[in-house]
């Protein structure tokens, strides 16, 4: 078996740059185990066993605890309260445990239909699904996990199970989603020196072109090393509370609510504000409804709403999810959202518009079409950076700065010794800096702006910047004090946008905006000021 080794390179969800195919959707960090208000966090996290680029089956989040605060998100700003630690912190919450089991009942269904390998070395007719195999893994899992502590005794008689009525080969892919299971758990717990010796079985005897359980396995274990590279990096989850609060305090006496998410990605930034939604009381929810707005993969934001489909099926929340797709953002229209009268609508864009920066004409349709749909808030979360300049050296010095900020918290997340952050550095920052410093043209896609540039554009479609309120602030020191680095993330205000950064350098900026009275005239007769502006800023 062959990793995949070169693929197509494009934007990094943090203004940086990825391998999509590697790690679109792995931003995920492991938050600290807590009490039920993770439990549904968790629930969500074993839905995503169907899209490579997840992690299956996750063991306790570790940090931050963002949503294990989602009570608060609802209730406004609580006592920050030490928690005492569980017992035994290297453990599945009870709700991935609880959902493990409820995958894993197949298996004692399975054992009673008496499926038996034939004499003749095919298949039965009754061969077990992918799924089913799955579940007897979990099931497995959970029967063993607390006898075989250890990497050796996992790996002991590999292969030599007695699992009545099911074929060799079965058995042998019950052994490898079993594995992968194991390594998931070693890898949320941090134990990454047991995740490897794991994984590298699973490199063993997985395969993009083997059966359905090889191939899974094979994306799974690949996506485990990315998932450990953003892990102890708090700006994300700073952004997500945040921007989640200022959502739902602005939806707090709608029915019915209507998401447009720009670039939604994996979705895990709208669990916490289902979570939120599911315990209000005051005024009951009818239907929250996301939009997602995608140009090209179309099937991986597909699965995304299926997992967010399934979360809000735990929750009790009733939900609809819809893709626009279009070849071109020009092509994005209002029509295409159906929007109706009952609705209020909030955008969200994370990392979304400033890589329309080099595609103009497709950034000011973009925004003549939010300005028309007239979104009660648009949350905007973008890299606090110039990369834009024109001018070489100024592009190089600012690169220079903001990297290396990004490689002291990398550091100061990770350790020297840590393989994830050579991974970390090779496949994310040292491509970013790539891009931006050794290419030009339409070539050079990440030209990030500050918050500054941002608004003289915003400005010309009567947007108006509003105050972020003490729970959305609130939120965001909460998710960085959770971090073993924290004290080194850095929160401020610039006027009313919120300022994430490290050590006092900016990493990105978090700012929220509604639209003033329209104007008759096009808001591209003011489009000159704001080119010359990014271009020489």
């Amino acid at each position: 078996m062959e990793r995949r080794k070169n693929e197509e390179g494009v934007k990094d969800n943090c203004g940086l740059y990825h391998r999509e195919s590697l790690v679109e959707g792995c931003l995920f960090s492991d938050y600290q185990q807590q009490e039920q208000e993770q439990e549904s966090y968790s629930d969500y996290r074993l839905f995503c066993y169907d899209d490579p680029r997840f992690s299956i089956i996750s063991p306790p989040l570790q940090l931050p605890p963002w949503p294990d605060h989602a009570g608060e998100i609802q209730n406004g700003i609580q006592d920050d309260v030490d928690k005492p630690q569980k017992k035994n912190e290297h453990q599945f919450s009870l709700a991935s445990l609880e959902l493990l089991k409820k995958y894993g009942r197949g298996f004692r269904r399975l054992n009673t239909q008496g499926i038996t390998e034939p004499s003749n070395g095919t298949l039965s007719a009754q061969e077990l699904s992918t799924e089913e195999i799955v579940r007897i893994a979990a099931e497995r899992f959970i029967q063993f996990r607390n006898t075989r502590t250890d990497v050796a005794s996992m790996l002991d008689n590999l292969f030599d199970l007695s699992i009545a009525g099911i074929s060799r080969e079965e058995a042998e892919n019950v052994e490898l989603a079993e594995i992968l299971l194991a390594s998931a758990e070693k890898a949320g717990n941090k134990e990454y020196d047991r995740a490897s010796r794991l994984l590298d079985f699973c490199d063993r005897f997985s395969s993009n072109t083997g059966n359905p359980v090889q191939r899974i396995v094979y994306y799974f274990s690949e996506a485990l090393p990315i998932k450990a590279c953003h892990e102890g990096v708090p700006f994300y989850q700073a952004a997500h509370l945040s921007g989640s609060q200022a959502i739902l305090e602005n939806v707090a006496e709608a029915k019915r609510i209507h998401i447009i998410d720009l670039k939604i990605r994996n979705g895990l930034q709208w669990t916490v504000l289902m979570q939120a939604l599911a315990s209000r009381c005051n005024c009951p929810l009818e239907l929250l409804k996301i939009t997602a707005v995608e140009t090209s993969s179309k099937q991986l934001i597909e699965n995304t709403g299926n997992r967010l489909m399934s979360f809000a099926q735990a929750m009790n929340i009733p939900f609809s999810f819809k893709i626009v797709m279009v070849s071109s953002m020009e092509d994005l229209k209002e029509d295409l959202f159906g929007i109706e009268t009952e609705e209020v609508v909030a955008v969200y864009s994370e990392y979304a518009i400033m890589n329309l920066i080099v595609l103009r004409d497709q950034l000011y349709s973009v925004m003549r079409v939010i300005r028309s749909i007239k979104p009660c808030i648009m949350v905007v979360i973008e890299s606090e950076a110039n990369h834009n300049s024109s001018v070489f050296v100024n592009r190089f010095v600012e690169a220079l700065f903001f990297f290396s900020a990004y490689f002291d918290c990398v550091d100061a997340s990770m350790g020297k010794d840590d393989p994830n952050r050579m991974i970390m550095e090779s496949l994310f920052l040292g491509e970013g800096i790539r891009n931006i410093v050794a290419t030009e043209g339409e070539d050079r896609d990440i030209r990030n702006v500050k918050i500054d540039v941002w608004r003289t554009f915003f400005a010309q479609f009567e947007m108006v910047e509003t105050e972020l309120s003490e729970s959305c602030l609130h939120q965001a020191n909460l998710a960085v004090k959770n971090f073993p680095c924290g004290k080194y993330c850095t929160t401020s205000m610039d006027g009313k946008s919120l300022i994430v950064g490290w050590k006092g350098t900016p990493i990105l900026s978090l700012s929220t905006w509604k639209f003033i009275c329209q104007k008759e005239e096009e808001a591209c007769q003011e489009q000159e000021g704001f080119e010359e502006q990014i271009l020489n800023c």
